[in-house]
């Protein structure tokens, strides 16, 4: 059985599909229109290209999106890529494809992932995190992904940054109408934001990091600021479910330098004598989302 999986982020829209052993066969990306109807008429086309490619017959497909779905009325919320929110995204994809379709989180089919087969297999307990454009998470527990009562389950980005300092408080507005969300501070985004801010201007995140490297004063304090606060977000998680694995990805995920620093910067946060959660990078790289989104099926339908 070919399993597809989808990882429909803010700029492109990637699909892959996977073999019954977990290897992708096949792999396709497009920019994302930024337009519902457009964007539902291209992803179509994707997944039949990546079908056909496959050469597996009808597939399976999951779908890794910002936000999630309301229990209410099965409608697209929380959504970065605001366009979507309120769309019957799920049901329209059903509708074009005449099959159904799974969808969850994108933070949620990561950690999914690396809790399958990837840098937290077999741990009893996972957490995730995308720090890219935004910030999200999820939760894995035994290999099952816990979405919750509400469907929020592991949305840690829209949460206040723990124990704020005079300076941090009350933070930055964020899209989602609150202020100081920890996507605000620890977020690709939230990164280059707050350098502009103490240093007078503006550098793109990759650019900071280099610039930290060599030295350059506001760039390692920048990186340092960025560490404690990723380390206070992450101690009310592990004050909360007590993870045995914390899976990053997304870009800040590829700074090299912060995971060396972050277990202290955690463990000073945590209520405990001791850490023994492990933090980690996701294995499977930028694949970690549509491999998460496949694994929304499992290889025997129900």
């Amino acid at each position: 059985m070919i399993r597809i999986g989808i990882d429909f982020g803010g700029t492109k829209i990637e699909a892959a599909a996977l073999s019954p052993e977990g290897e992708i066969v096949a792999r396709r990306r497009i920019p994302n229109p930024g337009a519902y109807d457009k964007a539902v008429h291209e992803l179509t086309q994707l997944i039949l290209s990546v079908e056909q490619e496959a050469g597996g017959g009808p597939a399976s497909v999951g779908i890794g999106a910002p936000g999630s779905v309301s229990p209410v009325d099965g409608r697209m919320r929380n959504a970065n890529s605001v366009w979507l929110n309120g769309m019957p995204f799920r049901e329209d994809m059903e509708a074009a494809l005449q099959r159904p379709v799974r969808l969850a989180n994108d933070a949620n089919c990561l950690v999914l992932s690396e809790a399958s087969d990837g840098a937290a297999a077999g741990a009893h307990v996972v957490f995730g995190a995308i720090l890219g454009t935004g910030c999200g998470g999820g939760l894995v527990v035994d290999g099952r992904l816990i979405e919750g009562a509400s469907g929020i389950a592991g949305e840690w980005g829209h949460t206040p940054l723990p124990w704020p300092t005079a300076d941090e408080y009350p933070g930055q507005a964020c899209w989602c109408g609150r202020q100081g969300c920890l996507e605000t501070w620890i977020s690709g985004t939230g990164f280059e934001a707050d350098y502009a801010r103490a240093a007078g201007r503006k550098l793109a995140g990759p650019a900071i990091v280099q610039a930290a490297r060599d030295g350059e004063p506001d760039a390692r304090a920048a990186l340092d600021r960025y560490v404690d606060r990723l380390g206070r977000g992450f101690g009310v998680i592990c004050d909360l479910v007590d993870p045995n694995v914390i899976v990053l990805g997304g870009g800040m995920s590829n700074v090299a330098e912060v995971y060396p620093r972050l277990s202290e910067a955690v463990a000073k946060s945590v209520f405990s004598d001791h850490l023994e959660t492990r933090i980690v990078q996701a294995k499977h790289g930028d694949s970690s989302g549509v491999r998460g989104a496949a694994w929304l099926w499992p290889l025997e339908p129900a």
